[in-house]
């Protein structure tokens, strides 16, 4: 799971094209590489070593603002993939 640290005021509410999960991000970009299932470039490669294609297929689905918004967004994003207790809402 991909979390964002406490404080946190501006992050963007992500979802895969690829894999279909959803996630919160620090980085602000219309698309980011997929945590789940991107793969970032390594700059230590050897030279015989191919470089991986980087696909951003992430897309932006809402920018969250404010600490309490970021903080309720991260508590239902857990919530949903633990399926934890719901009373708290």
């Amino acid at each position: 799971m991909y979390y964002v640290p406490d404080g946190t005021e501006l992050c963007g509410y992500y979802e895969c094209s690829d894999c279909d999960n959803r996630f919160l991000s620090l980085k602000v970009a219309p698309t980011l590489v997929c945590p789940y299932c991107g793969e970032e470039p390594n700059m230590e490669i050897g030279p015989d070593e191919e470089m991986p294609q980087i696909v951003e297929s992430a897309k932006l689905i809402k920018m969250i603002e404010g600490e309490e918004e970021v903080e309720k967004m991260d508590a239902l994003l857990s919530l949903a993939i633990t399926g934890g207790d719901y009373n708290w809402l």
